[in-house]
């Protein structure tokens, strides 16, 4: 895989993912506390997730936007 890539397009693809992966943290999110008082293991596994995309989130907002948080 040797395509060559301009900025907009890493750029749009950079955001797209930021999309995704805050779309997945918010999935997660709703299912952990839905799940928390029926099956805390399961809900406890779906926090972690949620960490998880959080922080993807996190390091993609850093790179769209340098210093906003």
């Amino acid at each position: 895989m040797t395509d060559v890539v301009d900025s907009d397009e890493l750029l749009r693809r950079i955001r797209r993912a930021r999309d995704c992966a805050a779309q997945e943290e918010q999935t997660w999110r709703a299912r952990s506390d839905e799940l928390r008082p029926a099956d805390p293991e399961t809900a406890r596994d779906a926090a972690v997730r949620t960490l998880a995309y959080e922080a993807v989130t996190r390091v993609l907002d850093e790179i769209l936007r340098p210093g906003s948080r």
